[in-house]
């Protein structure tokens, strides 16, 4: 699930939205690590940080910066792509034994399986000059212009740009598991008791740890906010919200799937079930009964879209337009779209079928109406990729 600041699409999760086991959030893109070893990435393009190089396999770890992207590769090895202008994307020539990356706003660092830290890319305010000794580090993390180090003893070490005590590990320097930099000038750690120190650039309150400040498992830093992955799958957020970044939908657990229109939202559960909240004016906040069974959603601008798992499409709301009305057979779907007044629906045997305002032509699907792989809306049109 992704929320915040979106221009650049940055939120809009490729379908199909699943078998992900980790993801990278960057200036303005963002990156999914597939069960497969592949990389999606989607977002702002500029200088092609999107563009995964091939082959695109057998990646272990994603990494996302300011203008560029770093992927792990299961022989050890770095990929780099993006923005090039400090040399963050020149991996260091052995290119071998690497086990963790992490990537700043124009720097890159990574762990070596002997616990050293490599670093390139820009080095204004040393963020590459890896603090000595540079030996027995378990894990890394690199903010806007500093970069994090997490020894085997538990303690923190931080170097480059302190101009807002970013740097300045909180006390007592023990007990810590993991790190986290902000996106701008603040750092995270996450204590072995379960709680997470915050310090350095505070104008958002982006330090201020939430009560109860305990039962975290991992931490994320944003521009200027902060998150914290809590052991019962809740994600708890601070700091920044004018862009909603920190309104996790509630109840704020088991979500598989979002979707988003005019005034409502729409959760899949990892149950099958849907949960609806928001302006409810045409009924597309209530989900038809059963409610269970379903593997994606959609929602228009007044209607709503489930489908289910035997291939069947579920639409409630508005249907001025006969947007609710499935073209019969109901049957085969495997994704759903949904613009403002107009649905779609992509079969298994590649074909799309379209229903409901066909005012700009957005029904019209072209020929040959086959070969098509995933579908998208927009507000009066549709797209549909072909496997070529």
């Amino acid at each position: 699930m992704a929320w915040g600041y979106n221009q650049y699409g940055q939120c809009d999760v490729p379908a199909p939205n699943a078998d992900f086991i980790a993801i990278a959030a960057g200036y303005m893109h963002s990156l999914g690590l597939k069960a497969d070893g592949s990389i999606v990435a989607w977002g702002s393009n500029q200088d092609g940080k999107c563009n995964v190089p091939s082959p695109n396999s057998d990646f272990v770890a994603v990494t996302a910066g300011g203008g560029h992207s770093l992927g792990l590769k299961a022989d050890s090895s770095i990929v780099a792509w993006g923005d090039n202008s400090y040399g963050q994307c020149n991996v260091p020539v052995s290119n071998t034994g690497f086990v963790r990356i992490a990537a700043g706003y124009n720097h890159s660092l990574s762990l070596k399986s002997d616990g050293s830290i490599e670093a390139w890319g820009d080095n204004q305010y040393s963020q590459c000059n890896v603090s000595t000794p540079n030996a027995d580090f378990t894990s890394i993390a690199a903010g806007r212009y500093h970069s994090l180090g997490l020894k085997a003893n538990g303690s923190i070490v931080a170097w480059g740009d302190n101009s807002y005590g970013q740097c300045n590990i909180s006390v007592p320097n023990s007990g810590f598991k993991g790190i986290a930099a902000g996106g701008y000038y603040h750092t995270l750690g996450l204590k072995v008791n379960g709680s997470i120190m915050a310090w350095g650039d505070n104008q958002y309150g982006q330090c201020n740890v939430p009560a109860p400040n305990s039962g975290f498992v991992a931490v994320a830093g944003g521009f200027g906010h902060s998150l914290g992955l809590r052991s019962d799958s809740s994600i708890m957020t601070w700091g920044d919200n004018q862009y909603g970044q920190c309104n996790v939908p509630a109840p704020n657990s088991g979500f598989a799937a979002a979707a988003g229109g005019y005034y409502h939202s729409l959760g899949l559960k990892s149950d099958g079930s849907i949960v609806a909240w928001g302006y409810n004016g045409y009924g597309q906040c209530n989900v038809p009964a059963p409610n269970n069974g379903f593997v994606a959603v959609a929602a228009g601008c007044y209607q709503s879209l489930g489908l289910k798992s035997d291939g069947s499409i579920v639409v409630w709301g508005y249907n001025g337009y006969g947007q609710c009305d499935v073209p019969a057979p109901n049957s085969g779907f495997i994704a759903v779209a949904a613009g403002v007044r107009h649905c779609l629906g992509l079969k298994a045997d590649g074909s799309i079928v379209a229903w409901g305002s066909n005012a700009y032509g957005q029904c019209n699907v072209p020929v040959p109406n086959s070969n098509f792989i995933a579908i998208a809306a927009g507000g009066y049109h549709s797209l549909g990729l072909k496997s070529d």
